[in-house]
């Protein structure tokens, strides 16, 4: 991952600018740029991934143009020259590509992109600026307004803090130009096609996603898989081993006493043959994590929060221990085919709605948690079940035909590959568990018993009361509250709600969470 930050404002306070630079090295701690102009100020921090050459560094510089982006433009050699072939490119950088395809084809550019990113650009021509994100939010992006009233943008909200306020998640799928902010994509609204044959989709999903997964191994740096042994990364990490002449380097985590995930990590590693890392956490690294987590995730979100604190301590480790820079992770399956409680979707339409909402928000919720805990460790993600292809598919896929009526959730993906034998069937047909209850159920058990130590029955009552949106209900929800309004005091705003199953249908109206908590979790968390 790389930090921008972004300030319209010419006269904005370049001490203050410098403080947000600081607050974003852990996202570039490899090199820093600042340039100011007559406009306003581009300040860059990299992790350099692609063309890691001085070459690389941006902000790029063109006729005029000055652009900023994080992200990855996937099979830029082949943009190159279908796109903008007369162009001579000086660096191995993909986003290198930006300005010269700005130039040609101005904002309609986004919707040809193959790429997660956000971007910024001033328009030197027209004295104009653009930003944009991708349609799935995956790079995050922030925008708020300077004390003049300017436009500003930022990875993070903390950096962001520096130098605006009225701060806001950027929309996945705008770009803004013209002072406006305009919608180029709607990904979760996808055409609903006539499906032939449940085979032939799942022909379909297993091209797609080894297709995501291929493209996505390209990087100039040492790259490693989150490894859950939950369905999802275990695929990831089975389709990349057949993409790989050597072992690839696979991690999982788990609590000093009841990880229930641990030992099906292991057996995937053993089935496919990777350099396997085990990291085990304590009831004291849950707790001691709590802060830096919240920190990081700018988020009040229960279930978040929970997902956050395992896969952030094994990013630590990975960064503190190992040469790796670039991690694959699962995120974003179940939002495409369906959580547990999915399962009492009572017709097809009201689970493509839930699925909709689920994709449009996904940039709050997991996909947040993953950029978070990953790049806060100088790390970079990649997330393969979000290729934009893959999405688009899976999204226009009849939806009777994706709800469980296999008598297993996610049965079109698991169909998908039964035939490549790349996962053991055990796995391959294992009912989904909880990351932060496989993990180790005490991990969640832990947290809740610290926070019934931080306040009596009274003080909870008292101090959720002060909070007129989205009152903490908990007093676990109260501690994240309370933790979060430290580091941003007034913005709870920027996520919509506390990440819940459809309350409205029947056997999903539960107030924790946690899958465990539905009656069909059965043998999921064993």
């Amino acid at each position: 991952m790389c930090g921008i930050l972004v300030s319209t404002d010419s006269a904005v306070s370049l001490d203050s600018f410098r403080k947000g630079m600081d607050l974003l090295e852990n996202r570039g701690p490899d090199s820093s740029r600042m340039i100011v102009t007559k406009e306003g100020v581009f300040g860059f921090q990299r992790l350099a991934i692609m063309g890691p050459g001085e070459e690389g560094m941006q902000p790029f510089e063109k006729d005029g143009n000055i652009c900023v982006c994080n992200g990855e433009l996937y099979g830029f050699e082949k943009m190159h020259a279908e796109l903008v072939p007369e162009y001579t490119c000086v660096s191995g950088s993909d986003c290198e590509l930006i300005l010269p395809l700005y130039e040609k084809y101005g904002t309609d550019m986004f919707a040809m992109f193959d790429a997660e990113f956000v971007l910024v650009i001033y328009d030197g021509t027209k004295q104009d600026w653009i930003a944009a994100r991708d349609p799935i939010g995956i790079r995050p992006m922030f925008y708020g307004k300077s004390e003049s009233g300017s436009i500003c943008f930022a990875s993070t909200p903390e950096a962001l803090m520096t130098i605006a306020e009225d701060i806001k998640p950027f929309p996945p799928g705008y770009y803004y130009a013209d002072g406006q902010m305009h919608a180029y994509t709607e990904i979760e609204k996808a055409e609903i096609k006539k499906t032939k044959t449940v085979d032939s989709v799942c022909t379909e999903i297993h091209d797609l996603l080894c297709e995501g997964v291929r493209k996505r191994m390209q990087a100039d740096m040492p790259v490693g898989y989150l490894l859950s042994g939950g369905l999802d990364s275990s695929l990831v990490c089975a389709i990349a081993q057949q993409y790989s002449k050597e072992p690839i380097r696979t991690f999982a985590i788990g609590m000093d006493i009841d990880a229930i995930d641990l030992k099906y990590a292991k057996q995937v590693a053993d089935y496919i043959g990777s350099d396997h890392t085990e990291v085990i956490i304590t009831k004291q690294d849950v707790i001691d994590a709590l802060r830096p987590v919240i920190r990081q995730l700018a988020s009040w979100d229960i279930t978040t929060i929970r997902a956050s604190i395992g896969m952030y301590l094994l990013c630590k480790y990975i960064h503190e221990n190992t040469d790796v820079k670039v991690l694959f992770t699962g995120e974003i399956s179940d939002e495409l085919f369906g959580y547990k409680y999915t399962d009492f979707a009572p017709d097809a339409a009201s689970f493509q709605t839930e699925a909709e909402k689920r994709i449009h928000e996904l940039h709050m919720y997991d996909v947040l948690r993953a950029d978070r805990c990953i790049s806060s460790n100088s790390l970079e993600g990649r997330v393969p079940f979000g290729d934009l292809a893959f999405v688009h598919y899976v999204m226009g896929i009849d939806p009777a035909v994706k709800m469980n009526t296999y008598g297993i959730g996610k049965y079109l993906l698991r169909h998908a590959f039964e035939k490549d034998h790349i996962l053991p069937e055990s796995i391959l047909m294992r009912e989904k568990a909880a990351f932060s209850d496989a993990v180790g159920h005490s991990l969640v058990n832990d947290l809740k018993d610290y926070a019934e130590t931080l306040y009596t029955d009274e003080q909870f009552e008292e101090l959720s009361s002060r909070y007129t949106y989205r009152a903490p209900y908990t007093k676990e929800s109260l501690m994240y509250r309370e933790i979060f309004e430290e580091y941003y005091p007034g913005m709870a705003g920027m996520i919509t709600d506390y990440w819940l199953p459809n309350r409205e249908w029947e056997g999903c109206n539960v107030s924790d969470p946690s899958a465990r908590y539905l009656s069909n979790y059965g043998l999921s968390g064993q």
